[in-house]
């Protein structure tokens, strides 16, 4: 008897059909279901968007006027959860890359503008005034006499 541990009791629970975790119940029920993607998660934030700005709007601004932004993220959330629980991926596969390919090029300079301020933070960008290429130099190393590994053209610049 001292060796019947919780482990023991879940197999035994499995096999003769008993009670399942909550977790097992909710993956078995997600068995064949298209689950969460790039779209639901905007389709949630924006719900939650809309019923934030609805409540901040009727109490800061006193409109009293919330049943828009409501409704739209009511409607955003129903949607996000049908998707969610829709059997039928393809097509909400399809859903997903039509979004992400009208999406691409935002979400392309949101990338690149992060990189350019990573790189600002520990870099000074020049440009060669003879050529135009840029040139990156370490921030930090004072007055530095630089040239241009295009060009050959030399110009000093503070670091």
């Amino acid at each position: 008897m001292g060796d019947f541990n919780d482990k023991t009791a879940a197999k035994c629970g499995e096999e003769k059909g008993m009670v399942f975790p909550m977790k097992e119940k909710i993956d078995r029920f997600m068995i064949g279901r298209y689950g969460n993607d790039q779209l639901n998660r905007l389709l949630i934030i924006l719900a939650l968007v809309c019923c934030i700005l609805s409540f901040l709007g009727s109490t800061v601004l006193h409109t009293g006027s919330q049943s828009v932004g409501i409704t739209i993220g009511i409607l955003a959330l129903a949607y996000a959860y049908f998707r969610m629980f829709s059997r039928n991926i393809y097509k909400r596969s399809a859903e997903n890359a039509a979004y992400l390919r009208v999406t691409s090029q935002l979400r392309q300079a949101v990338i690149r503008w992060k990189y350019k301020v990573k790189q600002y933070q520990t870099y000074h960008i020049y440009r060669c005034s003879s050529c135009s290429q840029k040139i990156r130099i370490p921030r930090g190393k004072g007055k530095i006499e630089i040239t241009c590994p295009k060009c050959g053209n030399k110009f000093i610049k503070r670091s």
